[in-house]
């Protein structure tokens, strides 16, 4: 009996996707380790001939394999010909080859991330801040290049202006990084747009990140106070001030004409004692649960059999099925 893929169905490997059939001993194939892809080596490649395989379609795509080829789900492994209506473990082939970041916690991590959360875009594949000031855009640079290693630098554009009726000059950085959009959508639960983002609990990991954040979402939507020892917030997202409130110790009401609404950070606000450092992951999740929708029988045709393939790996004995997580029976 066959516990594989068939013979033209693609698995992911390092260096691309590749046919079943042209996996070969020493290959490096993708596999998922909790939500984190990882790698695993393969020490051998077994074809077996059979003549009963199954179409399992997922929400992203349909590939056929042995009816004992394992699956993940919620709730362990199943075999391919059982998981009619559950969630198997998938990730997205296309990304599996990009550049993965090393992120570094710390002051410039949180002002990274603040600034953005003020007034950054993430794009699709994308991280940028288009402000007017040289000095708010130069402070951002550096902090990027310090927390993610890319190479940020500023570029002199013209954005419009709708008071002035007229453009003006301003800075843009802006780098390009899938993981790094996913990260941050990540962090603010998902919709990074201003208006529904929700407060970034990865920056909560110590006392100099959260001043980062707060230093970095001031410089972009906030302003000194003259007569006082703080600084303004100013946003239209209440949840989100509410959220940033409690964690600092202030006091908030919202706006009750539905505007912006202010949040008052007291220079002391560290002495309230109000501050507990949280640990959340610093990278986004490459795991995800997709339905299968069907498993449909699928017997050989005339006289020709199927061929399944399957791997013995290590250290990892699971791989994927063009993103699909699966292994064959221990």
């Amino acid at each position: 009996m066959g516990y594989g893929p068939t013979s033209k169905m693609l698995v992911n490997l390092v260096d691309g996707c590749v046919q079943a059939k042209n996996v070969t001993p020493g290959s490096v194939m993708w596999t998922l380790d909790g939500d984190r892809t990882v790698r695993t080596t393969v020490a051998g490649v077994t074809a077996v001939k059979g003549r009963a395989a199954v179409d399992v379609v997922t929400d992203r795509m349909t590939f056929t394999a042995s009816p004992d080829l394992l699956l993940a789900t919620p709730d362990g492994w199943t075999h391919a010909a059982d998981v009619a209506g559950k969630t198997v473990a998938w990730t997205h082939a296309k990304k599996l080859c990009r550049e993965r970041l090393t992120i570094r916690p710390g002051y410039e991590f949180g002002y990274f991330v603040g600034a953005t959360c003020a007034d950054g875009t993430v794009g699709k594949n994308y991280v940028s801040l288009v402000v007017n000031e040289e000095w708010f855009a130069s402070r951002y640079a550096t902090a990027l290049r310090a927390c993610m290693g890319l190479p940020a630098r500023l570029e002199a554009v013209t954005r419009p202006s709708g008071y002035l009726k007229r453009d003006l000059p301003g800075f843009r950085v802006r780098v390009v990084s899938s993981y790094l959009s996913d990260a941050m959508r990540h962090f603010v639960g998902g919709d990074a747009h201003h208006m529904r983002q929700g407060f970034p609990r990865v920056v909560l990991r110590d006392i100099d990140t959260l001043q980062g954040f707060l230093d970095g979402y001031i410089d972009g939507d906030g302003y000194n106070v003259k007569h006082g020892h703080g600084r303004m917030i100013a946003s239209s997202n209440v949840p989100f001030l509410e959220e940033l409130a409690q964690i600092i110790g202030a006091r908030f009401t919202p706006s009750k004409q539905g505007l912006v609404s202010q949040l008052y950070v007291s220079n002391r606000w560290p002495d309230r004692n109000t501050f507990h450092p949280e640990h959340h992951p610093l990278h986004p999740p490459e795991s995800f649960w997709i339905k299968v929708q069907e498993v449909r029988p699928r017997p050989a045709l005339g006289t020709k059999p199927f061929t399944f393939y399957s791997y013995r790996l290590a250290p990892y004995p699971a791989f994927l099925v063009n993103g699909h997580l699966v292994r064959e029976p221990w």
